[in-house]
């Protein structure tokens, strides 16, 4: 049955020169530098494309709005003084966390199919354009599967819950559930991303232990688990932390919740380990190299995400710009206009294009795809979030008011862009283990320059700011150097994957906006560029 129309003669006046609701959006089809881009690191199409039509639903839009705007309400007691130590979310993150469960999130990359982590990562990036919150708790049990996965004893119980396809947010032990999702418990307050410094004590209980301590950040508290890490006789040391044990609750007390600025839909508490029942994994005093391929797999999807952000914001403001008009004639018919739009769609499109190729190497077999995959992350991570907030603020200002407010995405994508910069790894503690990598991998260093020169003889600009860089640095620069190196090698990658896999009228103005010609400091402040072919990535057919 039909719907009434919203009355636009309100008597005092009448509305117009207001865009039209977008209605539903399919998020696969209509975003051909994805559908490109993933068939060429072979993501799997036919899953991306029915999970980018589900997400791209009003319906949905209109559930993350709700998620974000009721958070997570803490309950520490029942009514009865006893203690819960859990999180209550509004339905609409349950519904966001059932649709991706359910879609293989976290489980597509272990099932050994073709393509694995690139179909995750572009799920990631589908998923973080309409609710980001939720993916938090998935991309965490997505990275320690191989953790997981290398623990005797315990991958039998735990592997094949965290593969799921089953949502089970009930609160039981894990051996009772249908399917399961593992956090993360590291840093502490008098060390952040030093955590050789955590003061979490392990003691022995038999044949598994009890860790007595705090953590300052543990996102997603209503895991069923946490890969968490503590000081035994022989220095940090990796643990499981079940949520659950039979029949009762582990020592795991909330303390309070984080009142974060953005993903607001997913909890973030600071929680006290009262003697809590732990398995150690990995060995005694090994706990950061045990840990290291948690990180390892976390940072894809902080290299995703933004991209996703990005997309998100743009499109917004792509169909603010035209379906509105100012001194008669349609935005995005103005010249100045198509020229910020455009120089915008670079920086989503390169920051899509070299996340993706950075997952194909995830799912490569041979040593140089491992190694470019350690490097490569961490370049795609860095550049992607120092480009994200300011894309999603410059998308929001094109908007004008109507950016500003909550009806529209742009606040809450405004909150989320920094997020994925802080997590798993600043800019500066990114950047330094770009040089550590490359001072101490000569296989990384070896695979970095590989793929750089890949493109060679693509484009003579290219070719001709690969050599100023080699010039620049032929070894390892100093550490005061760092931030610039790497977002210096970073453009250039992601200009070698564009000018191998993007249309030449992309890769050609990337080349030049960002390696070749003059240019300011602000978007839109390039020289003159066909902006018609690059507009058409972000809404093709309009």
């Amino acid at each position: 049955m039909a719907t009434v129309d919203p009355a636009a003669d309100l008597g005092t006046h009448e509305v117009r020169n207001q865009p039209p609701d977008a209605g539903d959006r399919d998020l696969w089809n209509t975003d051909p530098a994805l559908r490109d881009m993933a068939a060429a690191v072979g993501a799997q199409g036919d899953l991306l494309a029915g999970y980018g039509k589900s997400l791209g639903q009003a319906s949905l839009r209109r559930a993350a709005r709700d998620a974000n705007r009721y958070p997570p309400e803490l309950c520490l007691f029942d009514r009865g003084g006893r203690r819960l130590d859990e999180v209550r979310f509004h339905p609409a993150y349950h519904r966001f966390m059932q649709m991706s469960v359910a879609a293989g999130y976290a489980a597509v990359p272990w099932e050994q199919v073709p393509g694995g982590h690139a179909t995750h990562a572009a799920m990631v990036y589908l998923a973080s354009q309409v609710e980001p919150g939720h993916c938090c708790p998935l991309t965490m049990t997505y990275a320690s599967v191989p953790v997981i996965s290398a623990a005797d004893g315990l991958a039998g119980e735990w592997r094949p819950r965290l593969l799921s396809r089953r949502y089970d947010p009930s609160v039981r032990q894990v051996t009772e559930k249908q399917g399961a999702t593992l956090g993360m418990a590291m840093t502490e307050k008098q060390g952040g991303s030093d955590v050789r410094t955590n003061t979490t004590r392990a003691d022995r209980d038999g044949a598994a232990w009890r860790l007595t301590g705090h953590k300052w950040f543990c996102s997603a508290p209503m895991s069923d688990g946490f890969l968490t890490l503590a000081q035994t006789g022989r220095g940090l040391t990796c643990f499981l932390v079940p949520r659950w044990l039979d029949g009762a609750r582990n020592g795991i007390r909330l303390q309070r919740l984080k009142d974060k600025l953005g993903n607001r839909s997913n909890a973030s508490a600071e929680i006290e380990y009262d003697r809590a029942y732990a398995h150690r994994i990995g060995a005694d005093g090994q706990g950061v190299r045990t840990i290291v391929e948690m990180i390892h797999h976390t940072r894809l999807d902080t290299a995703m995400a933004p991209a996703g952000l990005m997309r998100a914001a743009l499109t917004e403001a792509h169909h603010w710009v035209s379906h509105r008009t100012a001194f008669q004639k349609r935005l995005i018919d103005q010249p100045l206009m198509r020229t910020v739009l455009a120089d915008l769609v670079l920086d989503w499109n390169g920051s899509l294009a070299l996340g993706l190729r950075v997952a194909g190497a995830f799912d490569g077999t041979t040593a140089q795809d491992r190694a470019f995959a350690r490097i490569g992350v961490a370049l795609a991570k860095f550049l992607a979030n120092k480009l994200c907030p300011v894309v999603v603020c410059e998308a929001m200002e094109i908007m004008g008011g109507m950016g500003y407010v909550t009806d529209t995405p742009l606040p809450l994508l405004y909150r989320e862009a920094p997020l994925n910069g802080i997590w798993e790894g600043s800019g500066n503690v990114i950047c330094l283990d770009v040089l550590r990598t490359l001072a101490k991998d000569p296989l990384a260093g070896a695979a970095l320059t590989a793929e750089l020169d890949a493109a060679k003889g693509g484009d003579a600009r290219y070719d001709a700011a690969r050599e100023r860089h080699r010039g620049r640095w032929p070894t390892v620069p100093p550490e005061a150097e760092a931030r610039w190196f790497v977002e210096a090698t970073a453009l250039l990658l992601t200009a070698s994957v564009l000018i191998r896999h993007a249309p030449a009228d992309i890769a050609e103005a990337f080349v030049a906006t960002r390696l070749a010609d003059d240019r300011g400091r602000v978007c839109g402040a390039v020289g003159a560029i066909d902006a018609s072919g690059i507009l058409a990535r972000i809404a093709p057919g309009v």
